[in-house]
C-alpha cells in the first residue's frame, strides 16, 4: 500500500480578504506579542496583567485571533481537519527533515561562536526563559504545550501564512520563508538570554517554522497535525525538568522518526510506477537500430510507404494524326 500523495495540479489562486486588512492582522499580532516585553517596563500600572498567565495569554493571542477573524475571516482555517492521514505524513516527514537542518544550523553557528568568542557559547548553559518559568509546575506546561501549539500554528500557519495558500499558491515557497522568519523573531526572550548565542534559538526557530509550513502546504491546509507536532515538541523539552534522562531521548526520537518517514516517502514515491512519454513509450518497445551500417534506416517506414504495388507506367503519348493500333 503506497503512502497518500498530494491531489495532482496546482490550486487556482482564490478571493481572499483584501492585502491592507490581512497586514493589520499581522501587524496587530506582531505589536501584541511585543507588548508582553516593553509594555510591563513602560507603562509599570499594566503589569499586573501581563504578570497573571490567563490575562496575559488573553492580550498575546486572543487579540491577534479576535483581530483575524474580523479582518480576514476564517477561510484559511476551512481545511483545519482535512486529509488526516496525508497530514499526518507530511507533517511527520517535514517535521523530521526540517528540524534536522536546524540543528545543523545550530551546530554550525556553535563551531563559528567558539572559534570567534567562546564566552558567548558558554551562554548557552542557561535554561531558557520558557523553561525557567516552568519550573514551578512543569507537568502543567507539558499538557499546556498543545494548546499553545494549535494555538500559535492557527495563528502563523493557518492565517498568517495559510492566507497566500489561498491568494497566491504559485508563489507559496516565499511566503513559507518570511512568514517562519517572522514566527522566529517572535521569541524575542531568547534574544536578551543568549545574546549573540540566540542565533542557535532562531536558526531551530526557524527551520521548525519552515517544516510546519512546508506540512500544511503538502497536506492541502491541515493545521490539526502541525498543532500537535508543535506541542509535542514544546512538552518534550518542558518534560526534561522532571524526566531528564528520557525527554531529551524523546526529543530526538521524534526528530529522527519524521525523518525516517522523509526518507521512507522519497523512495517509495520514487519507485511508483508512472505512465510513459510517447517519446519513453516508443524507445521502450523498438530495438535499437544497427550501427554497422548507417544507410539502414531505423526504425523503418510504415509499410503503407514501400510496400505498396507499383504504381502503372504512363501509356505512351499519341502522336497526331496516327489513330491508335
Amino acid at each position: 500500500m503506497s503512502l497518500p500523495t498530494v491531489p495532482a495540479g496546482e490550486p487556482a489562486p482564490e478571493r481572499v480578504a483584501p492585502l491592507a486588512a490581512y497586514f493589520a492582522g499581522v501587524a496587530i499580532t506582531v505589536l501584541t506579542i511585543l507588548s508582553q516585553y516593553y509594555l510591563p517596563a513602560l507603562v509599570p500600572a499594566v503589569r499586573p496583567v501581563y504578570a497573571t498567565l490567563a490575562t496575559d495569554l488573553l492580550i498575546v493571542y486572543g487579540i491577534p485571533i479576535l483581530a483575524f477573524v474580523l479582518l480576514v475571516g476564517v477561510r484559511p482555517l476551512r481545511r483545519f481537519f482535512s486529509n488526516g492521514a496525508l497530514a499526518v505524513v507530511e507533517g511527520l516527514r517535514w517535521y523530521g527533515a526540517m528540524a534536522i537542518l536546524g540543528l545543523l544550523a545550530a551546530f554550525t553557528i556553535v563551531a563559528v561562536l567558539a572559534a570567534v568568542d567562546p564566552s558567548a557559547v558558554a551562554q548557552l548553559s542557561k535554561l531558557s526563559p520558557p523553561l525557567v518559568a516552568a519550573e514551578s509546575d512543569p507537568w502543567f506546561w507539558v499538557g499546556f504545550s498543545f494548546v499553545i501549539g494549535l494555538i500559535e500554528e492557527t495563528i502563523f500557519r493557518g492565517w498568517i501564512f495559510g492566507y497566500w495558500l489561498l491568494r497566491s499558491p504559485s508563489r507559496w515557497l516565499a511566503h513559507a520563508i518570511w512568514t517562519s522568519l517572522l514566527f522566529a523573531s517572535m521569541h524575542l526572550y531568547y534574544g536578551t538570554t543568549y545574546g549573540f548565542a540566540s542565533g542557535v534559538a532562531f536558526a531551530e526557530l526557524f527551520f521548525a517554522g519552515l517544516g510546519f509550513s512546508f506540512a500544511v502546504r503538502y497536506s492541502r491546509g491541515n493545521l490539526l497535525v502541525v498543532g500537535l507536532l508543535h506541542g509535542a515538541h514544546d512538552a518534550l523539552s518542558f518534560s526534561t525538568l522532571v524526566w531528564k534522562p528520557f525527554g531529551e531521548e524523546l526529543y530526538y526520537f521524534l526528530i529522527l522518526a519524521g525523518a525516517i518517514v522523509f526518507l521512507v516517502v522519497a523512495l517509495i514515491r520514487d519507485q511508483e510506477p508512472r505512465a510513459l512519454t510517447p517519446w519513453e513509450a516508443g524507445s521502450a518497445t523498438t530495438p535499437s537500430a544497427p550501427a554497422s551500417n548507417p544507410a539502414i534506416v531505423w526504425p523503418p517506414p510504415p509499410p503503407a510507404v514501400y510496400d505498396r504495388p507499383p504504381l502503372p507506367a504512363p501509356s505512351p503519348p499519341i502522336e497526331p494524326g496516327h489513330p491508335p493500333g
